[in-house]
């Protein structure tokens, strides 16, 4: 019988710790894939995060770093400026990225660190109990915003792929979902881009990828998809915010 489907070789075989309906385990799948396709394995170094993927180096079969809290582009800085050859990526939740790490974030793309990062936003702060994230939106009730995020005196989410495309650095942002079949197979093209940006030595790359805690945010899985199609994606609108070298040709 011929073998149709089967697990990337640039996943281990260890049990993901995730919750039932996250799609962290999507998006490392992705990763993976990409990771294969491109035959980089023996030379990729991944950094992983503070935050529910802070495990993630139990899933990549690549080399791994852990980063403090929010360090993770700094990390990686260090790791491609010592290792130019080795090719680097950062996996981040919003917490870690967009609000303790934004510093690193955008003083990394400003510079144009020829690093991937892969940031996964659900929109609230998944493994330390479901407080507000920079990322929630208006009127979504977290641990610390029970009433529903006031934008009068919480702010309104921060749009990451927005913000890092106005700089004149980064070479490749987009923004993916991974709630439907259609949106994962855009996303598994937009996250082998980025890692080829950067395998050509085009510089600084991300995709965020908009996804599902449905835990935290008391649905089942599959309500959890569609609370993405309704109430994320129009928020966190889909699309290629920067492709440097697209534009330039």
């Amino acid at each position: 019988m011929a073998t149709v489907f089967e697990k990337p070789k640039s996943l281990t075989d260890a049990p993901l710790h995730y919750c039932p309906g996250c799609t962290h385990g999507i998006v490392h799948r992705l990763v993976a894939e990409a990771i294969d396709e491109l035959g980089i394995e023996g030379k990729t170094i991944g950094i992983a995060p503070v935050g529910c993927s802070v495990m993630a180096y139990d899933y990549f079969a690549c080399d791994m770093i852990e980063a403090a809290h929010g360090r993770a582009p700094a990390v990686a800085t260090g790791v491609k400026r010592s290792l130019p050859n080795n090719v680097v990526f950062t996996y981040q939740g919003d917490g870690d990225l967009a609000s303790i790490g934004l510093c690193e974030t955008v003083s990394c793309a400003c510079r144009g660190e020829n690093i991937t990062v892969i940031f996964i936003n659900n929109a609230i702060y998944g493994m330390t109990g479901g407080q507000m994230a920079p990322t929630s939106l208006v009127g979504q009730v977290t641990q610390t915003s029970p009433y529903g995020r006031d934008a009068a005196t919480q702010g309104l989410p921060i749009r990451i792929s927005e913000l890092l495309a106005t700089l004149d650095a980064p070479a490749y942002i987009e923004r993916v979902a991974v709630n439907n079949v259609a949106n994962v197979r855009r996303a598994k093209k937009a996250v082998l881009k980025a890692f080829k940006t950067q395998v050509e030595g085009k510089g600084f790359s991300l995709v965020e990828v908009v996804s599902t805690c449905p835990t935290n945010w008391g649905l089942t899985p599959q309500k959890a998809c569609q609370w993405v199609e309704e109430k994320m994606i129009p928020q966190y609108p889909l699309g290629c915010f920067r492709d440097k070298f697209a534009e330039a040709k």
